[in-house]
């Protein structure tokens, strides 16, 4: 299990009949899935996972909802058991940084030593992308990636002498710490540099709700507006693309992520906006797969355009896909991708991707934050946007898979139950 090179002795049988060993660099969901699925897909060869973080592997995305307001615990955080890892024989090397892969020799080099590999897995995720403005001062702005950076966030969010928090950026974990706080009686101004919350990703119709629900909770939303500078005495100030200044006890960063591509770029392997791959998650070199949000992948949901997407769906449904090509069984990638966000008493989930949509048809109780916007190109169903309708979330998945599209009159009239349009 990830022995060191000078440990490794060949056998002399047939190649064909050895053991072979998987190195998956990165322990998110990527990384753990992809490990899981070898396991049930019969692979007998050896299996490390290095991460350079030194927890024992957890998922991320409660980091900014449940974990961050206390309604769940490390313990329900983990992937697997110790147990588990060791029954399926998993070895973990935490908070040991790869250095460098040589693909020609198929080795890698790690903190404690040079590594051997048959097939190497990239899932080493994403990072934040950091401020590209002077910061000054003897405290570090905050953000929140890993289950350290949560706590920090937590304790410096729980002081009672922290009264007012900046959060630049109107993303998804920008909003969520934002509802965080607001809940917990903190002073809460987002700086968004885009003329609306989360577009990227969603409708002025949905980015307007979710404003509505922040401004109701007492958050001062700045879209349309940059942060130049950020400056700390006692307090911190910071300058605005309009001229204005604002004060605040913590800044808080959520300006989206880059992918971990440079360790594989490094090696030769092709990157762009992340470790270019194909259908089968293989990149451009022979034994070597990239998964999870490093990925850059042809979505047949994206009309097959190359895209990146951070989620846990994509990142689970990727590893099942590698695990099934090493164990002889090659699968392309072809699942619904699907999100989603939690922010005070809106839970949206996203089915899809509504990029290019030309039509839009909106279901349920708006007034009642229980509805649904459903997306169309040319007539084809692309995309659903849910708010607390977990069920036409979990229909839509099924119709976009199926590449189904609903009777759009009869979608549009809220009395014909889903299933029937």
């Amino acid at each position: 299990m990830g022995a060191p090179v000078d440990r490794i002795k060949f056998p002399t049988q047939d190649t064909q009949s050895m053991k072979k060993n998987v190195i998956i660099i990165g322990a998110g969901h990527a990384g753990i899935q992809a490990a899981a699925s070898l396991r049930e897909e019969g692979f007998g060869g050896s299996i490390c996972i290095f991460s350079e973080d030194a927890d024992f592997p957890y998922q991320k995305p409660p980091l900014s909802k449940g974990y961050l307001d206390g309604s769940q615990q490390k313990p329900s955080l983990m992937f697997r058991s110790e147990a588990w890892y060791e029954k399926n024989q998993v070895e973990l090397r935490l908070g040991e940084v790869v250095h460098s892969v040589d693909t020609e020799n198929q080795t890698l080099e790690a903190d404690s030593g040079n590594y051997v590999f048959d097939t190497l897995i990239f899932a080493t995720g994403a990072y934040n992308r950091t401020l590209p403005i002077p910061v000054t001062g003897q405290d570090e702005p905050l953000y929140l990636r890993s289950m350290k950076d949560a706590d920090k966030l937590k304790q410096a969010l729980d002081q009672a002498a922290v009264q007012d928090v900046l959060v630049i950026g109107g993303g998804f974990i920008g909003l969520e710490i934002a509802a965080y706080a607001s809940k917990s009686g903190k002073q809460v101004t987002v700086v968004e540099y885009q003329p609306r919350l989360m577009q990227r990703v969603l409708p002025p119709l949905l980015s307007e709700h979710f404003a509505a629900k922040h401004q109701e909770y007492g958050v001062k939303l700045l879209t349309g507006t940059g942060v130049q500078s950020l400056h700390q005495e006692e307090r911190w100030t910071a300058t605005l693309s309009n001229g204005d200044t604002l004060e605040a006890d913590k800044i808080v960063v959520g300006i989206g992520v880059l992918p971990g591509q440079a360790l594989a770029q490094k090696a030769g392997i092709r990157c762009s906006n992340g470790i270019e791959v194909n259908e089968f998650c293989e990149t451009s070199v022979k034994n070597i797969y990239a998964i999870g949000d490093c990925a850059l992948h042809p979505n047949p949901f994206a009309k097959g355009q190359m895209v990146r997407l951070e989620s846990v769906q994509n990142a689970v449904d990727q590893a099942k896909v590698i695990a099934a090509s090493i164990c002889g069984k090659p699968t392309a990638y072809h699942q619904v991708p699907w999100f989603w966000t939690h922010q005070y008493n809106l839970k949206l989930q996203m089915a899809g991707l509504s990029e290019g949509y030309d039509e839009l048809i909106v279901r349920g109780d708006v007034a009642g934050e229980k509805f649904s916007v459903f997306y169309f190109h040319e007539h084809q169903l692309i995309a659903v946007d849910s708010i607390n309708k977990p069920a036409d979330h979990l229909q839509a998945r099924k119709w976009i898979q199926a590449a189904h599209s609903p009777d759009r009159v009869k979608l549009a009239d809220d009395t014909i139950k889903l299933r029937e349009c």
